[in-house]
């Protein structure tokens, strides 16, 4: 717990972009010992601030000025901060996944003997560091065999290998179930019991509520208030009002659902993994959408939800087996993605960095490349036809950028995911399938993405909407389906859901099994998981092409 003094005080920091500034006269004082939160909107200048910080943005690259455990500090890149004691782990973890959990613990800071690493002194200490956050795995097991949960507790792990004092944890449980995002939060209540002071950015508000000791809230890249958890009187409601200026009524918007007929069905959906033999993703899925209705898909991580939605666009996951798809009454073969696009079906990846943008574009170039045709003359890509349409999706959707000529790896988590939702709206799908639409976005922009999921479905389109958070689904969805192991284990109606009854489903393992005997000679069910080994829970991005290169 805090002693009272400060660890960190940063005064006046302010961060200039071209054409933006991203902060502007910027104080935060952390207390030692506490669970610092800092909240905002997505482009508020958190992780810029937290990159100033660390050294990522050098001394010299800013104005103000950093005092850290008493003495004034100029960091010029990460190695500096971390020999200072200050560790940060990035929303998007910075683990390589051919290499094992040791080496990725000690990469950089190898354990050498005689100039030579000593694997046996490094897989021991790293079993040390592993058991300190609760894993048993085996120090040689490959990271890229282990679910994302566990990989953020090794890249704590590598930062406890680092002597570390300040831990800056940027979206720590954005990628992970309910499960894992207790167990980490119970992590760092543990590293905070030890001395160790956190920063903690998240959109999580509720956990942000129960886990933080002091919260700073910055709005368009200044400081707007810090709010002391100790006084009481902090809750989401308290929290939302600083980040946005106003109170949220509601976290959903109002909309009375107008559904039609059915126009999209699937049906018997099997398909196989796409490197392990005999293992099945989906097993024979059956569902159907309806024209104006909002359907969710919820499951545990691991279920197979992202599986089937990426083996239905186009068969870019996984070996398809058997099974029909039905579009507006005819049986359609949708074998490829750019099949897909035409034939009216788009997919909003949950991983928008790897599959859904291509970091070297444009927002303008990025909005129109999934249907350039549209905007096309005698094969030609009209430019002014493709600035205005990427203008007039940054307005609706109140993306934050100076331009729609700004790199898309220049903005902001929530931004990037405003710009993929316009690359998919701008081929005008009569089918929307959204995969964690709303991951590491805060509570104002998620609002905004609602309205325009309602809008879609008020237009007599369908929309499918996978989500790891059950309030979502339990607030936007018509209906919502549960998968267990690659399963759809059952569907309920908006009036009899609630998250008892969803959490029921999502774990009913014996619900529609499917005879060995009916997948054929050379596909088998591989029946409930072992509970000793490690699930597969990631989808092959290593051998599908990114979205960019099917589109483009």
């Amino acid at each position: 717990m805090s002693d009272g003094g400060s660890i960190l005080q940063m005064t006046g920091i302010t961060k200039t972009f071209p054409g933006v500034k991203a902060l502007d006269d910027v104080t935060l004082t952390v207390r030692r010992g506490d669970v610092h939160a800092i909240c905002g909107e997505n482009g508020a200048g958190k992780s810029t601030l937290m990159k100033v910080l660390s050294g990522v943005h050098p001394a010299g690259s800013y104005d103000g000025s950093i005092v850290f455990n008493g003495d004034p500090v100029e960091f010029n890149n990460i190695r500096d901060s971390e020999h200072a004691g200050i560790v940060i782990i990035h929303q998007e973890l910075a683990l390589i996944p051919e290499l094992s959990i040791a080496e990725n613990i000690f990469l950089g800071n190898e354990e050498t003997k005689n100039g030579v690493i000593d694997w046996v002194h490094t897989n021991n200490k790293a079993r040390e560091l592993l058991a300190r956050v609760g894993l048993r795995e085996d120090p040689e097991t490959p990271i890229k065999n282990i679910g994302v949960g566990k990989q953020q507790l090794v890249e704590i792990a590598k930062a406890l290998s680092k002597d570390v004092k300040l831990l800056i944890l940027d979206e720590p449980t954005a990628a992970l179930n309910e499960e894992d995002s207790r167990h980490l939060l119970d992590l760092i209540r543990g590293l905070q019991a030890k001395g160790i002071t956190c920063i903690m950015i998240s959109h999580k508000l509720n956990e942000i509520e129960a886990i933080s000791n002091a919260i700073t809230i910055i709005r368009d890249g200044k400081t707007v208030e810090t709010l002391d958890v100790r006084e009481g009187a902090v809750d989401e409601d308290r929290i939302i009002r600083g980040m946005v200026g106003r109170s949220l009524e509601s976290r959903f918007p109002d909309h009375t659902p107008d559904i039609g007929e059915t126009f999209f069905e699937v049906h018997d959906w099997t398909v196989g993994h796409p490197q392990i033999p005999d293992r099945l993703v989906a097993k024979g899925s059956e569902f159907f959408v309806r024209r104006g209705e909002i359907v969710g898909f919820a499951g545990l991580m691991g279920s197979g939800r992202t599986e089937l939605m990426r083996s239905l666009f186009g068969h870019s996951y996984g070996q398809f087996l058997r099974g029909t798809m039905v579009l507006n009454g005819k049986e359609v073969r949708l074998n490829s993605v750019p099949a897909a696009i035409d034939a009216g079906v788009a997919y909003v990846t949950e991983d928008r960095k790897s599959l859904g943008l291509n970091l070297l574009d444009d927002i303008k170039t990025t909005t129109v490349s999934a249907k350039l045709k549209k905007i096309a003359k005698n094969m030609v890509v009209d430019r002014r036809a493709e600035h205005q349409a990427a203008e007039d999706y940054r307005k609706a959707l109140r993306t934050k950028t100076p331009s729609v000529d700004y790199g898309v790896s220049k903005l902001s988590g929530g931004n990037q995911q405003k710009v993929v939702l316009s690359k998919w709206l701008f081929t005008d799908p009569e089918l929307l399938i959204l995969d964690e639409p709303t991951r590491g976005i805060d509570v104002g922009a998620k609002f905004e993405i609602y309205g325009i999921i309602q809008r879609l479905a008020s237009q007599g389109k369908g929309v499918i909407v996978v989500s790891s958070e059950l309030p979502e689904l339990l607030g936007i969805s018509d209906r919502i389906y549960t998968i267990c192991e690659g399963r759809i284990t059952g569907v309920l109606d908006r009036g009899q859901a609630d998250q008892e009854s969803l959490l029921r489903l999502m774990t009913l393992t014996s619900s529609t099994h499917t005879p060995e005997a009916e997948l054929g000679p050379d596909v088998v069910d591989d029946g409930p998981p072992d509970p000793t080994a490690t699930p597969d829970t990631t989808p092959d991005t290593k051998n599908a092409p990114e979205e960019g290169a099917w589109t483009s």
